[in-house]
């Protein structure tokens, strides 16, 4: 197998090994074989054009056309002419699918599950970095610019995937880079021979000057590999993705629908929360008598790491024409049957569905899916709320303190799932928690506690103007500052009911908006709230309210204490004016350090408030733009060493005759360097003189600019070999008239290559492995070398 055959294999499994990043973000993983088989086909065909040969171009374009016919015969065999030729039809077809892949993409949790679309942008995506990669690396000669595709569709995984086993796609990912950093360096070897010769000897004493680059290349390949592990573990770690707040989601596994993902259920309204007016977000009508606790519902939070809650990931299937009996509610509770409808503006795009809990049932047009523990809705490719007008049927479950003092322990399973805590939870949590609720009876005690300390008599004030802070500490610091809104209350109540071992989650929606004079209820964006949900076996998931002047606190848990200042239940959300208000997210109660950390009325924000702590330290971003930068030279160092290394070969120089004799040898040099640049690799048997005749010709020079190389090529003789050098002015001016004029005489191509990966940058290897060699003689040579025992007899 040729050289470059083995090159051309050695690219396409560097593509398939950076591909397997993709793995965790897409179930099942049947696309990486048919993925293997097509970047295969597209690697022959590359091959045999070369093979031809056909010119650089027309190998590019022969394995383009090779690939969409490839993307035709399996995406879109119907509508292409004969089942092959795509036209028209074929192109439409493909944008749908693009399309359809763009809401998937949105809208599933990962891992997403492989629809036509996804398995289109995933696969494409692959073939053309593979393009990319065996242009690049074996049509152009040129592994290094190789690796920015590699990089990029690395990147791509690294953003959306938050694994444990991240760090084991990189490693697969950066081999498959060394690998074919190693194929190209072999590859050039052979071809060129000592010219990349170093000064390492075999142990018979013969010099091999091809094993030293190599291996020199394989320690810093591994030094850097290593370096690139290590480094994550002791730099701070960013808390996100490149999509944080939609790259998680509500559900993993493959039931009926798959699973939609929207871990920040108000992400459609965040935008709208920023404006001055309190703007009408839902109009409903219900049939209830009191409206006071008409919250509705948008999604629950139940997964609490110790700095944010976030949905958990669930299965959802399709809209049940009735819903189930909530989880836990007894038949001895009364309830009443409650029809409300809703319509949602037509600037409201909310992928969730806003409803009353529980619900029994739902009338709405469009493709929802049903998520069932949490009895929410979802909006399925694309559907959302805007313009939508509905009817929910819910129960108003109505229990009493008795029945809920009364509750027994909750099931192992639900412990299980709704009290775990993370051990980096601050002791101070659990001990307030306990402090707060000493005493008690039962957990329905507890809760009327903690609802209370928040709300009537811990001292805490609503004030949306504090600084958010972020962290394992943030509810330790709200317990402190006692200051916060809605968000910061019903995270922290939550948290500590789960210490005291009542399962909790958080809800978020909207609190009951403003009555009307035709019997309709507006609600508009100041009533964006959230609340605790704490579970009773018996009764179920059951409301509390523990934001001081903010929604209605439930009568069940009403306290008897004189002076309460818990709200007056008859009236809506209230802020501190008599607008109506129960939103913390409203532009005057969202600061703009909230704004900045994407917190304002989102479910995975910071549970707590920290003084003087508005965002990550200082340091942090700074060091993150300087790793961004590491990244972005590392591709480029070789076009900035050449740079750097002409303008001082070609810069001032003292005006001794020593000072130009150095000088003109560092423009000789330069030139060589150059003219290696451009395709005309270095002879070091030649003399200057033959050196340049060898230049104009394989560089085809005009007159004027091999006038120059002549010019530079004698002045380099004047210098090594007359008694009496004749000082030549000038050369610099030579050799900037030579690349102007070898510029002209090559292709785009060669002309990138010579800018963005320069031969002669090779020579920092050389130099590496010299400066290598000569440390390990001094280290030899420092050794004292063992005695002999004397030969001298008697």
């Amino acid at each position: 197998m040729s050289g470059r055959a083995r090159l051309a294999l050695t690219a396409a499994a560097a593509t398939l090994m950076t591909s397997c990043a993709l793995l965790p973000l897409v179930s099942p993983m049947t696309w990486l074989f048919q993925a293997a088989f097509l970047v295969a086909v597209q690697t022959g065909v590359g091959a045999a054009a070369r093979r031809v040969p056909l010119a650089r171009p027309l190998t590019v374009a022969a394995q383009a056309l090779v690939t969409l016919l490839m993307l035709t015969l399996v995406f879109a065999r119907g509508h292409a002419i004969a089942g092959l030729i795509p036209g028209p039809d074929t192109f439409r077809y493909f944008a749908d699918l693009l399309r359809q892949g763009s809401d998937d993409i949105s809208q599933y949790a990962i891992p997403a599950p492989l629809s036509d679309g996804i398995r289109l942008m995933v696969i494409g995506g692959v073939l053309i970095v593979g393009l990319l990669v065996d242009t690049l690396a074996v049509t152009f000669r040129s592994a290094a610019p190789a690796g920015l595709p590699l990089l990029a569709l690395y990147s791509v995984a690294a953003g959306l995937s938050d694994g444990p086993s991240d760090w084991l796609w990189f490693l697969v990912a950066a081999a498959g880079y060394l690998m074919l950093l190693l194929a190209e360096g072999r590859d050039r070897l052979s071809q060129w021979g000592r010219v990349f010769g170093g000064a390492s000897r075999t142990p018979g004493g013969q010099e091999s000057g091809a094993l030293a680059p190599v291996r020199t290349g394989r320690r810093i390949g591994f030094a850097v590999l290593s370096v690139a592990l290590f480094v994550p573990f002791v730099m701070p770690s960013i808390q996100s993705g490149l999509l944080d707040g939609t790259g998680n989601g509500v559900g993993v596994g493959n039931g009926n629908g798959g699973t939609i993902s929207a871990v920040n259920p108000l992400v459609s309204l965040r935008d709208s929360l920023n404006v001055d007016e309190d703007r009408q977000v839902l109009s409903v009508r219900s049939s209830g008598a009191d409206i006071s606790d008409l919250y509705l519902r948008i999604v629950s939070l139940d997964d609490f790491d110790g700095t944010t809650w976030k949905p958990a990931q669930r299965h959802i299937t399709a809209v049940p024409n009735t819903f189930p009996t909530p989880a836990g509610l007894g038949g001895d509770v009364r309830r009443a049957a409650v029809r409300t409808t809703i319509s949602a503006a037509d600037w409201y795009a909310q992928d969730w569905l806003p409803m009353p809990y529980p619900p029994s049932g739902v009338k709405v047009a469009g493709t929802w899916r049903y998520e069932p523990v949490g009895m929410t809705l979802v909006g399925d490719h694309g559907q959302n709320t805007r313009g939508e007008t509905y009817e929910v049927t819910s129960l108003d479950v109505q229990p009493t303190a008795d029945q809920l003092a009364a509750s027994p322990e909750p099931s192992a399973a639900m412990r299980k799932d709704y009290t775990k805590v993370p051990a980096s939870l601050p002791p101070v949590v659990a001990q307030t928690a306990r402090e707060v609720t000493a005493g008690s009876a039962n957990h329905y005690e507890q809760a009327v506690k903690l609802q209370d300390y928040f709300a009537v008599n811990g001292g805490f004030q609503y004030d949306t103007q504090v600084q958010i802070g972020r962290g394992e500490g943030a509810i330790a610091n709200f317990l402190k500052e006692r200051r916060g809104f809605c968000v910061h209350f019903s995270f922290a109540m939550a948290a500590m009911a789960r210490t005291l071992g009542i399962p909790a989650r958080v809800a978020v929606g909207f609190a009951p908006g403003t009555a009307q004079a035709d019997g309709s209820v507006s609600v508009g964006l100041k009533d964006a709230h959230a609340w605790p949900e704490l579970y009773f076996e018996g009764v179920g998931w059951t409301r509390f309210e523990p934001t001081p002047t903010r929604g209605t606190t439930p009568s069940y848990t009403v306290s008897d204490t004189p002076g309460s200042s818990v709200p007056d239940e008859t009236l809506p959300s209230k802020g501190t004016s008599d607008a109506p208000s129960a939103s913390a997210s409203a532009s005057e109660s969202c600061s703009p350090q909230l704004r900045r950390q994407d917190l304002c009325a989102s479910p995975s924000a910071a549970s707590t408030v920290q003084r003087g702590d508005g965002g990550p330290p200082w340091w942090q971003p700074a060091l993150w733009a300087l790793a961004g930068l590491a990244v972005l030279a590392v591709p480029l160092s070789p076009m900035l060493y050449r740079q750097r290394v002409r303008a001082r070969r070609l810069g001032a120089h003292d005006r001794t005759p020593d000072g130009v004799a150095a000088h003109t040898l560092a423009v000789w040099q330069e030139l060589i360097d150059m003219a290696w640049d451009f395709g005309i690799p270095p002879d070091d048997s030649l003399s200057p003189r033959g050196t340049a005749d060898r230049f104009v010709r394989l560089g085809r020079l005009d007159p004027v600019a091999a006038a120059s190389v002549h010019r530079v090529a004698e002045a380099v003789e004047q210098v090594l070999y007359a008694p009496r050098p004749r000082l030549t002015g000038g050369l610099s001016d030579d050799v900037r008239r030579v690349a102007a004029a070898l510029n002209g005489t090559v292709g785009v191509s060669t002309r990138l290559r010579a800018l963005f990966a320069p031969r002669s940058a090779a020579r920092v290897l050389w130099a590496v492995s010299a400066g290598w060699i000569r440390l390990r003689e001094r280290a030899a040579a420092l050794r004292p070398s063992p005695r002999r025992p004397s030969e001298q007899q008697g």
